[in-house]
């Protein structure tokens, strides 16, 4: 399990994105779609991912698969389904103190299909 993100729901994609690049000036890493960007964050290997997806903010984790990490942590509570995303499917889990964090794989990406 390691950190690869840090998950920012906005409503507003473009501020969003004027805000992390043209005043924090953060390089855009890579962009899916037009509702997903994600910044390198200077000095650190951890992106933060600004999305208009719905979903908590918080960490996202990634395992070699996802659905063998849930069923070795039946009791962690699911805040909804797992989901497809490219090469791959997350799911929302919540932590202590009722805080979001995000479990995902990227099986296809791993096996080259």
């Amino acid at each position: 399990m390691q950190l690869q993100f840090l998950y920012v729901p906005v409503a507003d994609l473009t501020s969003a994105v004027a805000f992390y690049r043209d005043e924090l000036g953060w390089e855009e890493a890579w962009r899916e779609s037009d509702d997903t960007v994600a910044f390198a964050v200077p000095g650190s290997s951890v992106q933060v991912m600004v999305s208009t997806a719905p979903g908590s903010a918080g960490p996202m984790y990634e395992v070699d698969d996802l659905e063998a990490f849930l069923a070795s942590h039946p009791s962690v509570p699911r805040r909804g389904d797992t989901s497809e995303i490219p090469d791959g499917r997350v799911v929302e889990l919540e932590g202590p103190g009722g805080n979001a964090f995000h479990v995902f794989d990227q099986v296809d990406a791993a096996s080259g299909a």
